[in-house]
C-alpha cells in the first residue's frame, strides 16, 4: 500500500479544517497534519516535508498571507494554497504576492479545491524547486541528488533520477515495462535488463543493505518505494 503524504493544513475555523482532513485521509493518497495558528503552523512546518499546505488568511495571531511569505523565506517549496473570505483583486494580488501558487474564497466545493492542487503539483513537479522524501533522504531532482540526514549528498544519473521520480509520484507499484517505457522511452533496443541493472545500481547508493531493500523495494510484478 503506498504511503500517504503529508499534508499541512493551517485554519482556526476547527469544523472546516477537520472536514478537509477528513476528506483528504479519506482519498488513501494524503496524511494531514493540523494547526490552528500562525505559531502552530510555522512549528509544524519545520517538522519535516509536505506535498502541499493550505493555509488560512486569517488567523487568531496573524495573517496567513504573512505566514506564506515567512514559509518561502524558511524554504519552503511545495504549493502553497491560500484560503479567505474575502474576494477582492487587491486582496488576491497580495496573497499571490506573497508566495502562494493559487488563493481561494469560502465557501468552496473539496473537488475544485482539489483540481487545482493537483494542477499547482503538476506544476511543482517540473519545476527547479521541487523537493521530497525518499526514506530517510531529500531528493532534489534538478540537482540529480539525495541528501541524507548527515548532508551527505549522494549523486544520482539522470536515469536513476528519473526512476526515483516517476515511483515517487506513482505511490503504489509499478511494473517493470511500465518504468522502462516512462524512463527510457519505447525503445525496442532496451530491455528489463537494462532496468534492472539501474536499479541495483540504485540500491548501492540508497540502501543500508542493498539484498534486503527498504526502500526500493520488488514487488510482484514491478518496484515500489517505501517512505
Amino acid at each position: 500500500m503506498p504511503s500517504a503524504k503529508r499534508v499541512l493544513l493551517v485554519d482556526d475555523d476547527t469544523m472546516l479544517r477537520s472536514s478537509l482532513a477528513e476528506q483528504l485521509a479519506a482519498t488513501g493518497e494524503y496524511a494531514p497534519v493540523e494547526a490552528g495558528s500562525v505559531a502552530e503552523g510555522r512549528a509544524k512546518a519545520k517538522d519535516g516535508l509536505y506535498e502541499f499546505m493550505i493555509l488560512d488568511v486569517g488567523l487568531p495571531d496573524g495573517d496567513g498571507r504573512k505566514l506564506c511569505r515567512a514559509l518561502r523565506d524558511d524554504g519552503v517549496s511545495c504549493p502553497i494554497v491560500l484560503l479567505t473570505a474575502a474576494d477582492s483583486d487587491a486582496d488576491t494580488i497580495e496573497g499571490l504576492e506573497s508566495g502562494a501558487n493559487d488563493y481561494i474564497t469560502k465557501p468552496f466545493r473539496f473537488a475544485v479545491l482539489m483540481a487545482r492542487i493537483h494542477a499547482h503539483l503538476r506544476n511543482h513537479e517540473q519545476s527547479e524547486e521541487a523537493v521530497y522524501r525518499i526514506g530517510p533522504y531529500t531528493f532534489r531532482p534538478s540537482a540529480k541528488l539525495l541528501i541524507d540526514p548527515s548532508e551527505k549528498k549522494i549523486r544520482l544519473t539522470e536515469k536513476e533520477t528519473n526512476i526515483l521520480k516517476f515511483l515517487y509520484r506513482s505511490g503504489d507499484t509499478v511494473a517493470r515495462e511500465t518504468l522502462l517505457h516512462e524512463v527510457w522511452g519505447y525503445n525496442p533496443a532496451v530491455t528489463t535488463h537494462t532496468l534492472e541493472t539501474h536499479i541495483y545500481r540504485l540500491r548501492q547508493k540508497i540502501e543500508n543493505n542493498p539484498g534486503q531493500a527498504q526502500i526500493l523495494v520488488t514487488e510482484s510484478g514491478g518496484y515500489r518505494l517505501v517512505a
